[in-house]
């Protein structure tokens, strides 16, 4: 399982122009599931998501996590990042889950971190997304579990 984490001033997500989700100060989360994961895997990599600490103290460090610093999630369901790039010019997507697993799994991770205290909004799984973003910073992390 594979979270892309960008820190952002607001991020939204929408389907043919109508919005789903939308957060002001926190987290965008690109989520990849891979045919391997298991349930552990949705609560290890939503433990680390939300307290990875990305935020910044009253001294300028990154020492706070998402809860920490008073944000949110937005999470996006990402069937892309769990595709094979090692050799030629075409992604191969063997690793990726099935879309019965992937969707089970994405649905589950939410209501992980929404378990964990985090108000957390999403995008539609399987859907043409648009989403947009501020990025801030811009600090990008790729998390696997």
């Amino acid at each position: 399982m594979k979270a892309l984490i960008q820190r952002v001033s607001s991020a939204s997500v929408a389907v043919a122009g109508e919005t789903l989700g939308q957060i002001e100060h926190g987290l965008l989360i690109l989520l990849g599931v891979e045919a391997t994961d298991t349930p552990a895997d949705i609560v290890k990599l939503a433990h680390k998501v939300c307290h990875y600490r990305v935020f910044a103290d009253t001294g300028g460090k990154m020492n706070l996590n998402v809860q920490q610093a008073s944000g949110s999630l937005l999470v996006v369901s990402q069937f892309t990042l769990a595709a094979d790039t090692q050799s030629g010019l075409r992604p191969s997507f063997t690793p990726a889950a099935s879309p019965d697993k992937a969707l089970e799994y994405y649905q589950q991770f939410i209501v992980q971190c929404q378990a964990l205290g985090l108000n957390v909004a999403s995008g539609r799984f399987a859907a043409d997304m648009q989403v947009s973003l501020v990025n801030d910073g811009p600090v990008t992390f790729l998390l696997q579990s």
